[in-house]
């Protein structure tokens, strides 16, 4: 295993074999799966994925998924937004859930919503090593706070206190934050999205519509040249995927990724410093597995490396890809698990 986390004193668990329906709502897709969980064996019974636009609720989700199953004894949901009092509004998605809602819906007595990004805090105490892509050694004997940043549709962060003995995940919405400018460019960059949004936040960079704001601003506004072939498959595709794919065919789509993975770096700087995140910094999310390659290269850590005197420290902080798509459905599941009375 990766990380050992402590149940904190507040969480309740049982020993007792249980079933867990554990469910990864984000604005593109709906992951949810039932578990089987006896001790530390964790074992799927079923698991679905669903086109989150193409329903209005969870609950609709969820009885189809259930529809002529047995009940779980608990479920948990980690979700793409703020949670309070277990009630949640999906950032990029036009859902209100609530989990006693769901509760009484589904007949079940414990439901509990967290963050996505905290779920996948929790899911990393149940990853292997062959679940993640080393992209800086740094210290790893070194211990202390770890953090985890995730570009997907939208940019999640979430933060691991360290106690001295083991890891407590939580929630942040630090990809809200609002992005800071480092040079000429950058700034007109960012005026070109201040006309867009008004508020410009790190969200609007790094993730996949970030992936085509910048492309957008380099076309657009830098006049950078769109092939012909190019602009056929723009229109035809998921416009990140493309960019993303084509960074050896065409220049406009390497500046493009080049930028994302600059400013993805500085963020993830921020994040590291911010939380003092001397154990780790975890790149999670559905974009990053996607382009370990382009992560690999210098361009993400000469970029990360670039706080000044506290360069230092940074240079000590071991950085890792998060291969394991399922990472937050396993924390939900990790969680649920321990919160069962």
């Amino acid at each position: 295993m990766l990380l050992s986390f402590n149940i904190s004193k507040e969480s309740k668990t049982n020993n007792k074999s249980s079933i867990v329906l554990a469910g990864d709502i984000g604005a593109t897709k709906t992951n949810l799966a039932l578990f089987k969980v006896d001790g530390d064996s964790v074992a799927p019974m079923k698991e679905a994925q669903y086109k989150s636009q193409e329903f209005t609720s969870f609950t609709q989700i969820a009885d189809d998924f259930l529809h002529e199953l047995s009940l779980p004894e608990s479920v948990c949901i980690g979700v793409a937004g703020p949670v309070l009092n277990n009630r949640a509004k999906l950032t990029n998605l036009l859902w209100d859930i609530d989990g006693n809602e769901i509760a009484g819906h589904i007949g079940v007595k414990h439901v509990h919503l967290i963050n996505d990004l905290e779920a996948t805090a929790y899911g990393l105490a149940m990853l292997n090593e062959k679940d993640v892509a080393v992209i800086h050694v740094g210290n790893e004997a070194q211990i202390g706070n770890a953090a985890v940043i995730a570009p997907g549709t939208g940019l999640g962060e979430a933060g691991l206190y360290w106690d001295g003995n083991y890891y407590h995940p939580f929630a942040t919405e630090g990809g809200h934050c609002d992005f800071a400018p480092r040079n000429e460019f950058d700034f007109e960059l960012y005026t070109f999205l201040q006309k867009k949004f008004s508020h410009v936040s790190w969200e609007r960079l790094v993730c996949g519509p970030g992936i085509v704001n910048i492309y957008h601003f380099l076309r657009d506004e830098k006049k950078r040249e769109e092939p012909d072939w190019l602009k056929e498959k723009y229109k035809n595709g998921d416009a990140a995927a493309i960019i993303s794919q084509h960074v050896e065919q065409s220049e406009i789509c390497k500046e493009t990724m080049q930028l994302f993975i600059r400013y993805l770096a500085y963020e993830s700087a921020n994040l590291v410093l911010k939380l003092k995140a001397t154990g780790g910094l975890f790149i999670g999310g559905g974009i990053a597995p996607q382009i370990v390659s382009l992560l690999e290269n210098n361009v993400f850590y000469s970029s990360f490396y670039q706080s000044g005197r506290l360069n230092p420290l940074l240079e000590k902080v071991p950085i890792k890809i998060i291969l394991n798509t399922k990472t937050a459905l396993l924390g939900a599941v990790y969680f649920g698990a321990n919160n069962l009375l």
